[in-house]
């Protein structure tokens, strides 16, 4: 489905790479005002999503810059971002396991944007976000859905001459992976992409 807004909450995104193509624009949580990815992760990501998203518009939503780690209160107000700037998807390959962190981010979850994240850690636990999981075996350009769960390859885009055990991979790529698909499938709700599966 064309002209969907994807926020890919990540480390920024590099657009020169040949796997993303155009990046529409974005905003940084960091304290360094440029989307830039140091890290490399938020490129992979998003080549993952737009390898099934051709026609989408990309925004990055940077929260990492130079090590994997933020607060609550960035993550907060990059998911705030995307509430307020009209994303239909959110890429939200990471999670936290701090309970406590639930009620600040119970506020954020709605009809829109839909937000795509790891089971079972928060936000992925919640009610009305995408909870994916890893499946090695599900093909890529494929998902199934099982108790609540989404489950998606684990894998990001091949590169040729790599194999695929040394290329990145792990849930990070599953939750790229479904948000791509989804947005394929013009999927903007949970309740959508379910019915896909079982149309």
């Amino acid at each position: 489905m064309s002209g969907l807004r994807i926020a890919i909450v990540d480390s920024g995104i590099t657009p020169a790479h040949p796997h993303v193509g155009e990046v529409t624009g974005g905003a940084s949580f960091t304290g360094t005002p440029d989307l830039i990815d140091r890290l490399g992760h938020g490129t992979a990501v998003a080549g993952a999503i737009r390898q099934w998203a051709r026609d989408a518009e990309f925004y990055a939503v940077k929260i990492f810059d130079r090590r994997f780690s933020t607060t609550i209160d960035t993550l907060v107000r990059a998911l705030e971002w995307c509430h307020e700037n009209d994303m239909d998807l959110v890429n939200l390959s990471l999670g936290t396991a701090n309970l406590a962190h639930r009620e600040r981010l119970l506020p954020l979850i709605g009809d829109r944007p839909l937000i795509f994240s790891p089971a079972p850690t928060l936000p992925g636990s919640l009610p009305g976000v995408v909870a994916v999981e890893a499946d090695p075996v599900c093909p890529r350009d494929s998902w199934r859905y099982e108790n609540g769960v989404f489950y998606a390859s684990p894998y990001p885009r091949p590169i040729p001459g790599v194999p695929v055990e040394h290329n990145l991979q792990g849930v990070s790529f599953a939750v790229a992976n479904l948000t791509g698909l989804a947005a394929a499938a013009g999927a903007t709700s949970r309740d959508a992409l379910v019915a896909k599966v079982l149309a």
